[in-house]
């Protein structure tokens, strides 16, 4: 455990000293993956479907606000809508208003979840969401969960229906708009995991806010349960055809994610939790205290030695860092007659062997 606990710090170390390189090539590699993806489903507009495109847009989104991401991908999959027909065009354009005018309302912070949630509906992995953001987020945080099951359904449907389009002559507008409305409202699927996932954000994250030993991990376990029990039941009530095996996987899977989460978030030691009760003039308080998991620096010692020629002696200058926590104050030592603490010790010598040591 402690390597793990070294390894996080180090961890946090570097991202910390290199953020300013680092998060443009994460932002890079997810706007690369998140339309490749729009395009690989989509791609009815030959010109936006090209690689190079592809590179130059997540190159731009790499040092542009996550916001700005999510800007351009909608953009980008209104284009293929249009390609297909202006009224699918149409109608996703007016979900996407109502969408984002119920982000701004309720998850403004949250932008990176409405493109992560539809990418990993795609990868059939789309269960780490809910229960991440329950560990992390707010119960505002359904909302934006719900906006990414919203998107990728509103693709599903316009992929899944996109030959009876192509089919249907100018004349038929109307029909082309009914067809995509009534294929996402009538969407039993999508409904079910709408209210699956919100179920799952707000129980994770009111068991989670408990005070109970191993809340986290509480939260975590009951929050699959969850999700799997309404996915589960709903496919028996309505007949979703819902792949038993891909569940399984992905709660496995959602475990695993959700545990890293943890250690990165909230490691503590409930071995050493301690209870505090103390009184002011108006209230009696019950504090528990839980340790977090830390690991101590280990220790360097830097050592200079500089020869003078002149007087025959040589000097050498230990500076020693003290481990992260220690105490700063000097202490004399009467053994020694000097005080300790300081980090630092130079020692003198001369070639006939009178050498002394001073230490301050």
């Amino acid at each position: 455990m402690t390597d793990l606990l070294e390894l996080r710090e180090k961890l946090k170390l570097f991202y910390s000293r290199n953020e300013v390189f680092i998060l443009p090539i994460i932002k890079f590699i997810l706007a690369f993956v998140v339309f490749n993806s729009i395009n690989s489903r989509l791609g009815y507009m030959t010109g936006i479907d090209n690689i190079a495109v592809v590179l130059i847009i997540a190159l731009l989104c790499s040092f542009l606000p996550v916001g700005v991401m999510v800007f351009l991908a909608a953009l980008v999959s209104l284009m293929h809508m249009y390609a297909l027909s202006v009224e699918v065009a149409l109608v996703g354009f007016a979900v996407y208003m109502l969408m984002f005018l119920l982000y701004l309302r309720f998850c403004p912070k949250d932008s990176i979840v409405v493109l992560l949630t539809p990418l990993f509906c795609i990868y059939k992995l789309p269960y780490i969401i809910p229960v991440a953001m329950g560990l992390i987020g707010g119960p505002a945080s359904a909302v934006s969960v719900g906006c990414g099951v919203i998107i990728y359904y509103l693709l599903y449907t316009v992929t899944g229906n996109s030959a009876a389009i192509n089919t249907m002559g100018d004349d038929e507008a109307v029909a082309r708009i009914r067809l995509i409305i009534d294929g996402i409202l009538g969407n039993r699927q999508m409904m079910i995991t709408l209210v699956a996932f919100t179920v799952t954000v707000l129980v994770v994250y009111m068991i989670r806010r408990m005070s109970m030993d191993y809340s986290w991990t509480i939260a975590i376990a009951a929050g699959i349960m969850v999700n799997l029990v309404i996915l589960l039941v709903g496919d028996l009530l309505y007949d979703t055809n819902l792949s038993v095996l891909n569940v399984l996987i992905g709660a496995i899977v959602t475990f695993l994610a959700a545990k890293v989460i943890e250690f990165f978030r909230f490691c503590v030691d409930y071995s050493r939790t301690e209870k505090v009760q103390f009184e002011d003039d108006e209230y009696y308080y019950y504090v528990k205290a839980v340790p977090k998991m830390t690991v101590t620096a280990q220790t360097k010692t830097v050592k200079r030695i500089n020869t003078q020629r002149s007087g025959g002696r040589n000097v050498t200058t230990e500076r020693t860092s003290a481990p992260r926590g220690a105490s700063r104050t000097r202490d004399y030592d009467n053994t020694r007659g000097y005080r300790r603490g300081t980090g630092k010790s130079v020692t003198i010598g001369s070639d006939n062997d009178d050498d002394f040591e001073e230490l301050f």
